[in-house]
């Protein structure tokens, strides 16, 4: 394809509430599409057992978070259970213009202000298949006292609530389902009319036909 027809990579944002296995179906997708940038968050709260700086996300001090606020470094930002979260503007936009297609994981508040910047973005909502599964998990992580797993279902009632909002849909019920739910909605957005014209561009500017 030509620079001149090479298409912008597409802007993919992913919520769901905590203990929704986000970061378990991304892990699935990605290894059957290689291709897409899973952006990495920037967070200041402290990793959990057997997460990885850079890898799960970018684990920073709330004072280097806040100096990146006020730098204007992030796409978008939110607080979430006393915690701030981001995303990177810089990496973002070097992809796309790359023609890479971006994968984001973010909460509900995030989603919406990069919705608000990115009308073109497709926003997909992953939630648990019941609010017995959803608690199943969160006890299960071992990493939560009864107070933060009840806090934690809570925002995700709430969360919920704003699920309407998304393009889509998918409930996790296994991890290879929701992955593929979620290759599926990728393909069909490509193949979306606006962004297949260039395909047909010999066709329509044939003078001889």
């Amino acid at each position: 394809m030509s620079e001149a027809t090479k298409k912008r990579g597409e802007l993919i944002v992913l919520s769901g509430p905590s203990g929704a296995g986000k970061s378990t179906v991304i892990a699935e997708l990605l290894s059957s599409r290689p291709d897409i940038h899973f952006s990495v968050s920037f967070t200041t709260r402290q990793p959990r057992v057997g997460e990885e700086n850079g890898v799960n996300y970018n684990f920073v001090s709330r004072e280097e978070f806040e100096r990146m606020i006020a730098a204007d470094e992030l796409l978008e930002y939110a607080e979430y259970v006393g915690n701030y979260y981001g995303t990177s503007l810089k990496v973002i936009r070097e992809q796309l213009d790359r023609g890479v297609d971006v994968l984001l994981d973010i909460e509900v508040q995030g989603a919406a202000k990069v919705k608000e910047k990115c009308p073109e973005a497709v926003t997909i909502f992953l939630i648990p298949p019941s609010v017995e599964e959803l608690s199943r998990r969160l006890h299960g992580r071992h990493t939560d006292g009864e107070d933060a797993i009840a806090q934690r279902l809570a925002q995700a009632r709430e969360e919920c609530r704003e699920c309407h909002r998304y393009d889509y849909l998918v409930v996790n019920d296994t991890v290879v389902s929701a992955a593929h739910q979620l290759q599926s909605i990728l393909e069909a957005e490509r193949c979306r009319t606006p962004k297949q014209l260039h395909l047909v561009e010999s066709f329509l500017h044939d003078q001889n036909g």
